[in-house]
């Protein structure tokens, strides 16, 4: 394998230069940094990350902790936080739970093993006190975190108020929320609240279901919307926390001889590709993703530099309208 000296040699130039091409570090002409450049290209070398830290501290590298990887609305936390990070020089370590606390905290160990920039977590069980006195950067992202930690969340609770209304605008009598899963406390909970409030308001009768952690884990929901469906045969709109329950009430509907949106009108929360492959599209609230992802490689980045960073930040939705929803007016 071959070394700085080795570099060196074939660049002709000195080990401690191909040290500051490597590492960003004062004046190097563009000749010589093309040269190094071209040299490590030949040997086939690639820096030790790791062994760069020990110079300042941490990595260029975030670890981002998810607790499921194939659901579509990680998948597109994940896509997009890597984008943010690789646009301001970090790589991402990726952590997938499994909703498993013991898994959390191996990978909480392998975090700090590898004296990463900064942590993202979408994680339930992780502590992160833990993280501050070692002083590494902590972003809860649409996460319930401690009260000095930073958070990036979008406006669950409007979600919940636009979602109800725009139901409501549709001439639905009768509403169902399919909501979060019982005994977990995050801001995706807030939806429930919004959504409730406009219903009284309104003088609408509605119902909120949670789903349990089962189904949560396996993303399997298709056995908790039938019930609720047999359940409560008069419900005429529904409005569910993810696109991806929205997608299977479409397909349980159709099972059971209940047309979206002729028989039910229906609305997600997440705004991800599954909203745009179903028949008909998902009506949804558009949770601002991108923003979110891009605010929190900033705050890691500006964490780094001692310079402040607001506590929480919480981001505006929108309805997406779609096929699932069809206002009176459009009838």
């Amino acid at each position: 394998m071959a070394t700085l000296k080795d570099i060196a040699q074939r660049a002709g130039v000195t080990a401690t230069t191909v040290s500051r091409v490597i590492n960003n570090r004062g004046y190097i002409s563009e000749g010589t940094r093309k040269k190094v450049y071209a040299a490590m290209e030949e040997m086939h070398y690639q820096p030790n990350e790791l062994a760069r830290a020990f110079s300042k501290q941490y990595t260029n590298t975030i670890g981002l902790i998810v607790p499921h990887i194939s659901h579509p609305f990680f998948i597109k936390v994940i896509s997009n936080l890597e984008s943010s990070a690789a646009e301001k020089g970090f790589e991402l370590l990726l952590c997938n739970s499994k909703e498993q606390p013991e898994k959390e905290q191996d990978y909480l160990d392998m975090c700090i093993s590898n004296r990463v920039a900064g942590i993202v977590l979408c994680s339930k069980y992780v502590q992160t006190r833990e993280f501050r006195k070692m002083n590494i950067p902590v972003v809860n992202l649409e996460r319930g975190g401690d009260d000095d930690t930073i958070s990036v969340q979008c406006d669950n609770y409007q979600g919940g108020k636009l979602a109800a209304e725009h139901l409501i605008e549709c001439g639905c009598k009768s509403l169902l929320h399919f909501g979060g899963v019982a005994g977990k406390d995050m801001p995706a909970d807030r939806r429930a609240d919004g959504f409730s409030d406009v219903c009284k308001k309104a003088g609408i009768p509605y119902r909120i279901l949670v789903s349990d952690r089962l189904q949560y884990g396996s993303m399997h929901y298709e056995d908790f919307i039938r019930r609720a469906l047999q359940e409560f045969p008069d419900v005429d709109g529904i409005f569910a926390s993810s696109d991806l329950i929205a997608s299977q009430v479409i397909q349980v509907g159709a099972q059971m001889g209940k047309r979206v949106p002729e028989d039910i009108q229906l609305i997600g929360f997440d705004d991800v590709m599954i909203s745009t492959v179903t028949t008909p599209q998902i009506t949804t609230i558009h949770q601002p993703v991108e923003e979110m992802t891009e605010l929190c490689v900033e705050y890691i980045a500006k964490s780094l530099k001692n310079e402040s960073v607001p506590q929480k930040i919480v981001l505006p939705v929108r309805l997406v309208q779609r096929g699932t929803t069809v206002l009176k007016t459009e009838i």
